[in-house]
């Protein structure tokens, strides 16, 4: 909420803007693959990363809604309910992982049985396997964009949107060796590749292509058959948007161009003061080492 979250190689910064100017926030960054190095490998990693960015993204979340003036703030009962029954520190913590449930089962019933369900009521292609997957495809990409529509339409989140597109110039502009200036990010792409939004849709296209191994009819079952793989499907939808980041080529450009489509919606011309956020966050967690900063390395 009127800010950013910055990630570097080392640390991660969350700068919001105040009435009072900048807030910052620096922490070293303790990625669990540098305690357990299984969980960096390619195809697992994806899983791994996904589920440290959610939770890392709520609690940026929590901090910056902190630093909202008191009458813009909202009680969630949940959260109200937790609090009152908890430690302080217990409580931030049961909030951000209810919330990362909540957020995943929210995804799983959207994404994996609301498809499924639909689907299952079309009888010429019930027991047509490939038609199906490729049916419940196509409601997975209907959903997500009738989703992303619907929040574009919230004006909180055409904000947080432009700062989102405050963030991918700034990175750019940052990886095109430029000086991070306002006016050397303001005409940079608000379209990257490595974004979360295009790995969204990723993992839809990849979706029908790993569930068509499902040969099962009944829909509760391919529902759970689903679920099953979808680690799978996000470890090699990781590994894709991995690939297109670090590579400039037809298949890359090819590859990546659904997904920076999709950001026309998850992005949004940001305004100077929104730059500027984007330019300190990046500062804050460009390595002091030349070279640590190499993408994938």
């Amino acid at each position: 909420m009127e800010g950013i979250l910055m990630r570097g190689p080392k640390k991660q910064a969350i700068v919001c803007r105040t009435a009072d100017g900048l807030v910052e926030k620096v922490e070293d960054l303790k990625l669990i693959k540098d305690k357990y190095p299984i969980l960096g490998f390619p195809f697992i990693r994806g899983v791994v990363t996904f589920l440290d960015s959610m939770i890392k993204g709520m609690q940026a979340l929590m901090y910056s809604a902190e630093l909202l003036p008191e009458e813009l703030q909202e009680d969630d009962p949940i959260d109200k309910w937790i609090e009152e029954h908890f430690s302080a520190d217990k409580a931030k913590k049961l909030i951000i992982y209810v919330a990362v449930v909540l957020g995943i089962a929210l995804s799983m019933f959207l994404f994996v049985f609301l498809p499924a369900f639909i689907v299952g009521f079309i009888k010429p292609i019930y027991n047509n396997y490939f038609l199906r997957n490729l049916a419940e495809g196509v409601v997975r990409i209907a959903i997500l964009l009738v989703y992303m529509r619907l929040c574009c339409c919230v004006s909180d989140v055409k904000r947080l949107f432009a700062y989102h597109g405050a963030e991918h110039k700034t990175i750019f502009c940052y990886e095109h060796g430029k000086e991070l200036t306002v006016e050397n990010v303001r005409p940079e792409s608000r379209f990257h590749p490595r974004c979360g939004t295009s790995f969204l849709l990723v993992v839809v296209i990849v979706s029908v292509l790993v569930n068509s191994v499902v040969k099962v009819s009944n829909t509760f079952a391919r529902v759970g058959c689903h679920l099953l793989l979808l680690p799978v499907v996000v470890g090699i939808s990781y590994e894709i948007n991995r690939w297109c980041g670090l590579h400039d080529n037809w298949l890359s450009s090819f590859l990546s161009a659904p997904g920076k489509w999709l950001q026309r919606m998850t992005t949004n011309e940001p305004d100077d003061s929104m730059i500027e956020c984007a330019i300190r966050a990046m500062e804050l967690v460009i390595p002091e080492n030349q070279g640590d900063d190499a993408w994938g390395s």
